[in-house]
């Protein structure tokens, strides 16, 4: 009866409830055990939608593994809002700096298709363009343009 559960959880609040709960219950392990190991884990997520994955054996040993959080929570924690724009080619939620696209591609740089910083930072653009959020006060379709065209080489490489 070994077997996986892969949810995703705020970081650091985990309960027994939804959608944890009722996937863990009838398996061998101790829930709170499952549930104190996932918010010390992802204590540092704070809130943010937090992949995780339980792996369970027989006696109830269990193993969790954590995995980076979406793009857009990513980007929401850096730029500071809750949600994104329902116009966001006409409506700016945030403005984030390069530096801040940067840190993020890097974060998920191991998740993202891209094989280096500059195509993983152009993923995170294309979040933003859907979340309504500019970069560096450009538009970002104007601002991918612009690393297109090489203007932030010397920093996204």
């Amino acid at each position: 009866m070994a077997g996986t559960i892969e949810v995703l959880i705020p970081g650091g609040e985990a309960n027994p409830g939804p959608p944890l709960g009722p996937e863990l219950g009838p398996t061998p392990v101790d829930v709170q055990d499952v549930v104190q190991t996932i918010n010390d884990e992802t204590d540092a997520f704070d809130g943010m939608e937090v992949p995780v994955t339980v792996e369970y054996e027989d006696t109830g040993d269990f193993s969790i593994s954590v995995g980076v959080p979406p793009t857009a929570e990513l980007i929401k924690d850096e730029a500071g809002f809750e949600s994104g724009s329902g116009e966001p080619q006409e409506n700016f939620v945030a403005n984030m700096s390069v530096d801040q696209v940067q840190k993020i591609a890097e974060q998920k740089s191991s998740d993202l298709l891209s094989y280096d910083t500059f195509n993983a930072a152009k993923e995170v653009v294309g979040t933003c363009t859907s979340l309504g959020v500019t970069i560096d006060g450009n538009n970002p379709r104007e601002f991918k343009s612009r690393m297109e065209d090489g203007e932030y080489d010397d920093i996204l490489k």
